[in-house]
């Protein structure tokens, strides 16, 4: 700041030389090649700063090189950002701190708070506060990237995906609307092709190898979807603590069975069976095992529940109908 203050100062060019004398913070018993160090780490940091530092004769009859900073072309516009512009700053100044960007993230910074610009994000507007903050995102970087480029091209992706890191990865095919971030996870929301349907992925939980896959501008954002709304649903109807309520089928669903408590006796569909309550747990988790007995086990609450198996129900159906259709075009050629 001292050094920008003396070459604002002064409409000619002053050497290294008054520069080291007048200017606070270069030490007049620093030795030649010390001072030389640190002004040329200054001067650098300048023109990363984007400050247009000149050089140039100190006078005619003086071919002794001199610096100044341009009055005219240091001087800008005013700085205005709405408040959700500054809040999407923020965030992505606190997203990026890798060591890669972090360098450039600090000099944005500068830039905007010395031209009095608050780019603090809004206190609840912005569910981060730092990637410290986001074990979800940590290591999805890689994947945020390609899914964001997928969107801005217009472009399906294929990713495995797990609903928890104790199941094995599928392959999933998205054509992706947008990335919306709730209660400090990252999510993708997009059409859902294996299921055809509106489907929500945890960033956390996609592997690495995202592929882009299709033509360019094939995917399109419907105008009319929320995508905030759609994903604040399905976390709001997602509970990981509370109870399930689920039937099951006389001998069957039996490790089921065993982690639930037993409410009465129950008759569905000329079946007996009994209803249990079970802890929900990892909702994925218990979806994905409620789905795995079929017609032996069905979700009655919540409803969120078994819309869920019902889902992965029909999911598997469309596969088994879709290998049947292949096996009988083999048959026919």
């Amino acid at each position: 700041m001292n050094l920008v203050i003396a070459l604002l100062s002064t409409r000619s060019f002053i050497t290294a030389d008054r520069i080291r004398e007048t200017v606070y913070g270069y030490s007049g018993e620093a030795s030649d090649e010390a001072f030389s160090r640190m002004f040329e780490r200054d001067k650098n940091e300048l023109r990363d700063l984007g400050i247009p530092l000149e050089t140039g004769r100190v006078s005619p009859s003086d071919p002794t090189e001199g610096y100044r900073i341009n009055r005219d072309a240091y001087a800008l516009p005013a700085v205005e950002l709405t408040p959700d512009e500054a809040a999407a700053v923020a965030v992505a100044t606190q997203l990026w701190e890798s060591p890669e960007l972090i360098t450039a993230t600090q000099g944005a910074l500068l830039k905007l708070r010395a031209a009095g610009v608050d780019v603090e994000a809004p206190e609840g507007d912005v569910a981060i506060t730092s990637t410290g903050a986001l074990p979800g995102l940590r290591g999805s970087e890689e994947v945020l990237g390609i899914l964001l480029s997928a969107i801005d091209s217009g472009r399906a992706v294929t990713f495995p995906y797990r609903p928890s890191r104790s199941e094995p990865y599928t392959t999933r095919t998205l054509e992706p609307w947008g990335v919306v971030t709730d209660r400090g996870r990252w999510y993708v929301v997009g059409h859902d092709r294996d299921r055809d349907a509106i489907r929500t992925f945890r960033l956390s939980r996609i592997g690495p190898e995202v592929r882009p896959t299709g033509p360019e501008g094939a995917v399109r954002r419907p105008e009319d979807v929320d995508l905030r709304g759609i994903v604040a649903k399905v976390v709001g109807e997602w509970p990981t603590a509370g109870q399930a309520t689920v039937w099951v089928a006389d001998g069957r669903a039996t490790a089921l069975r065993r982690r639930g408590t037993v409410v009465r006796s129950r008759t569905i569909g000329g079946r007996a069976g009994e209803e249990i309550t079970i802890d929900i747990g990892m909702f994925d988790r218990l979806a994905r095992e409620v789905a795995s007995y079929g017609a032996d086990a069905l979700a009655l609450e919540p409803e969120s529940l078994r819309d869920e198996v019902i889902a992965r129900l029909e999911a598997h159906l469309a596969t088994v109908d879709a290998g049947i259709e292949a096996g009988k075009g083999a048959e026919t050629r």
